[in-house]
């Protein structure tokens, strides 16, 4: 009797578990649908914009069908620059993200611009997850608001999600005493914890630059990476690892399909995967009615604040990137010169990279707030410094130390000339500084006017820290208030290039 039962036991057990043996493979897909690097609101040339984005994610995520997962994956750089940041500091931004219904983030170096209090804010008033794995505060602990790691279920798969941020946000914008682990490191633990979870495949969201992407591609820690920063569309997929990269501004948005299986093979449970990919080009979207409304709300809103001229400028002003970053800019000169003036400083050197609109202002054109709000949309503020000459010097060097890159520390400077070699290795390429038609003194302290970020030692200038304070950011005043108060008073303004700037 108990051997009958036995051998019943036994069967009954087989039958239970044969039917797993013999299941059928299992299929299911996740749809990522990527944009970032998106601070404006509105299309540019037909391209891009909210509307335009919110109709492609609706498009796409209505094609979802069983066991498929579709997810708005926004790669960083949103809160800032833009003419609404620099009056919201970023907060009708969220709103917008949440209108577009964002489902990931990964927190980019814009989203520091106006200090970690408000990074906090921003991410508190998002109804979509936030994802900065690798930054703690100075405490230990993540961005308050932010998740290390999530992971989604996609039919009978589970998909291991993290967010990467590259450490050069310290140098960049303004994260004070939120720190920044290596990104290689995250990447080693994080994914080792997901595949400790059971995750099947493992994606990372970064916003990362060029060389930092290669090294997570090149690496196999991840499966899939989705990246912002670098305003590129790249695709690359070698069959073990697939990396999109989102551009800018959703003019053309990355949609990646992954196709994960299940299947036995030796009486073993396998998993594989393979992907389909496109960039849509937005130019002929149709744009969200929802959205493009709420768009234009926003954009009434800036009207009455911004539109109001203020002077006009009788020479023309050109402050595309490529030359507020390589070179002696009019437009440059006119706004630090406003700074030395407005705080009564001897010598003013502001970041080209903070000159933001890329356009070109023809004589007679008349200026406006929403202009020179276009233009500087950070909120830096003015602070004025005691430095010594030498100081200045070492300030000079480093801001001439990638303009290969076009990197955004390039000097636009008052009340100086200098002359540098770009042949020159970094750190000697400074080859003579005047003041006032003399050499400057290394010896002699000049008092400097210059923005906070730069202040606080951003885009490398260290040494400024090293400076007397005359004029801290809590006794100073908004840059583009300067600006245009300057421009103001003048009426007209006539900037030109002159000498201030010469490569040798």
């Amino acid at each position: 009797m108990q051997l009958i039962k036995l051998f019943s036991a036994l069967l009954m057990g087989f039958f239970a578990f044969a039917p797993m043996v013999a299941t059928a493979d299992e299929t299911a897909t996740i749809r990522f649908i990527l944009t970032g690097d998106m601070p404006e609101f509105t299309s540019e040339d037909g391209r891009g914009g909210y509307a335009k984005l919110a109709s492609v994610a609706k498009t796409f995520k209505k094609q979802t069908k069983r066991n498929i997962r579709s997810l708005l994956i926004h790669a960083g750089d949103a809160y800032s620059p833009s003419l609404l940041s620099g009056l919201d500091k970023g907060k009708s931004t969220v709103d917008m993200l949440n209108a577009v219904g964002v489902d990931y983030m990964v927190l980019g170096n814009h989203e520091w611009d106006f200090g970690p209090e408000i990074t906090r804010e921003r991410v508190w008033q998002s109804n979509f997850t936030v994802l900065a794995s690798n930054v703690i505060d100075n405490e230990g602990l993540p961005v308050d608001g932010t998740v290390r790691t999530a992971m989604e279920m996609v039919g009978p798969f589970r998909v291991g999600i993290m967010g990467l941020v590259t450490p050069y946000v310290k140098e960049v914008s303004s994260p004070e005493t939120d720190q920044f682990l290596p990104v290689m490191d995250t990447a080693k633990k994080l994914a080792k914890e997901l595949k400790g979870q059971g995750a099947d495949l493992i994606v990372a969201i970064g916003h990362l630059d060029f060389v930092e992407d290669m090294e997570i591609v090149q690496s196999g820690l991840v499966d899939v990476l989705l990246s912002g920063q670098d305003h590129y569309h790249i695709f690359f997929d070698n069959g073990k690892d697939v990396w999109m990269d989102a551009g800018e501004d959703a003019e053309k948005v990355g949609v990646l399909d992954v196709h994960m299986k299940s299947y036995m093979k030796r009486g073993k449970k396998r998993f594989s995967w393979e992907t389909d990919m496109r960039y849509v080009d937005t130019k002929n979207i149709k744009e969200d009615t929802a959205i493009a409304s709420k768009v234009k709300s926003y954009e009434d809103l800036l009207g009455k604040e911004l539109d109001v001229k203020i002077g006009e400028t009788l020479s023309e002003l050109d402050s595309r990137k490529k030359t507020v970053r390589t070179e002696e800019a009019a437009i440059g000169n006119l706004i630090i010169d406003a700074m030395r003036e407005g705080v009564k400083a001897e010598i003013g050197i502001t970041n080209g990279g903070g000159i933001r609109a890329k356009k070109i202002y023809d004589p007679g054109t008349k200026i406006s707030r929403r202009d020179i709000l276009s233009e500087l949309p950070f909120g830096n503020v003015v602070v004025k410094l005691g430095l010594t000459g030498s100081q200045i010097w070492e300030a000079l060097e480093n801001g001439v130390s990638q303009v290969e890159q076009n990197s955004g520390r390039f000097p636009q400077v008052s009340g100086i000339s200098f002359r540098w070699n770009p042949k020159a290795e970094v750190g000697s390429r400074v080859v003579s500084v005047d003041f006032r038609g003399r050499p400057l003194s290394k010896y002699k302290t000049y008092s400097l006017a210059t923005n906070d970020f730069l202040a606080k030692g951003g885009d490398g200038y260290s040494v400024f820290k090293k400076g007397k304070v005359i004029i801290d950011a809590y006794g100073a005043k908004l840059m583009a208030s300067m600006v245009m108060d300057y421009i103001k008073a003048k009426g007209t303004v006539s900037s030109k290039v002159e000498g201030r700037i010469v490569a040798k």
